[in-house]
């Protein structure tokens, strides 16, 4: 079962979003493990090719719960995306964990967040300062907010947005102010102090974001004294999976990931009693 919801995030921010039920039986304590899906720059809670719903609904098949929203300014949520920068990012996906912890059926100690492109870096920086993020899953991350997403949209457009307080990119009116938060976020530092578990998937024909992230972002989480680190290297998948294979794949490793990790919590749930 799906459900559309409305967000309620600071200053009457309204965001759109889409709770997926589970359709496996719940655990023997009555819980569910669940996901937040947030989506790339300038992106929506659907996805290229539709990747966030066909992910969402085969965890859902697995037995959690999912949430896919759209950040301020995006697909169905109110606001100005170029007007917000990372740190309202930040904060919405928090508003988005508030909203998966309030039900009672929910585990929080199977928590995960999902970040695609730059909501990967935002996913990492969020669960950064947010302890009750337990999981993070990055596929086809950023790794340098600013460098990347400059690189994304051109050195003219972001020049434009100085000289002029804004540009217009591909209809979304980006503010200088915006691409000046994304200065202030460096997620390659901040990733050791993320405790939890890491899977990393990265396609080698990414156009976009170095697939090179991926085995830094590896290097770096290895260094942590807790939490394991997974990486899926995707030959020949491009920034968004978009062939089917690389849809099904990535979705398949995820999938088969957190399965993983919820198996070695219930065995070691059952040999601590």
């Amino acid at each position: 079962m799906e459900k559309q919801i409305a967000l309620h995030h600071e200053d009457g921010l309204k965001l759109a979003a889409t709770l997926h039920y589970p359709v496996a039986p719940m655990t023997d304590d009555g819980k569910h493990p669940a996901v937040v899906i947030c989506h790339g720059f300038i992106g929506n809670r659907i996805g290229v090719d539709r990747l966030f719903v066909k992910t969402a609904r085969a965890l859902a098949e697995e037995g959690m719960f999912v949430l896919r929203f759209d950040y301020g300014g995006c697909g169905e949520s109110e606001g100005d995306y170029g007007a917000l920068g990372m740190d309202s990012m930040i904060g919405q996906t928090r508003t988005a964990l508030d909203y998966v912890l309030s039900m009672d059926c929910v585990d929080p100690l199977r928590v995960t967040l999902l970040g695609h492109s730059l909501g990967g870096a935002v996913a990492l920086q969020t669960a950064v300062r947010d302890r009750r993020v337990k999981r993070l899953v990055l596929w086809s991350a950023v790794g340098y907010p600013f460098n990347d997403i400059v690189r994304i949209v051109g050195r003219d457009a972001y020049d434009e947005s100085v000289k002029k307080g804004a540009v217009d990119y591909m209809g979304y009116t980006l503010k200088s102010a915006f691409f000046h938060s994304l200065m202030d976020h460096q997620p390659f530092q901040t990733a050791p102090r993320f405790g939890g578990d890491v899977l990393i998937v990265h396609g080698t024909g990414d156009e976009m974001i170095p697939v090179d992230y991926g085995f830094l972002y590896q290097k770096i989480f290895w260094t942590r004294g807790e939490g394991l680190c997974d990486k899926e290297i995707l030959f020949q998948a491009n920034h968004t999976f978009s062939s089917r294979k690389h849809q099904e794949e990535a979705i398949r490793v995820t999938g088969d990931w957190l399965a993983k990790l919820d198996k070695r919590q219930e065995e070691w749930h059952h040999w601590s009693i």
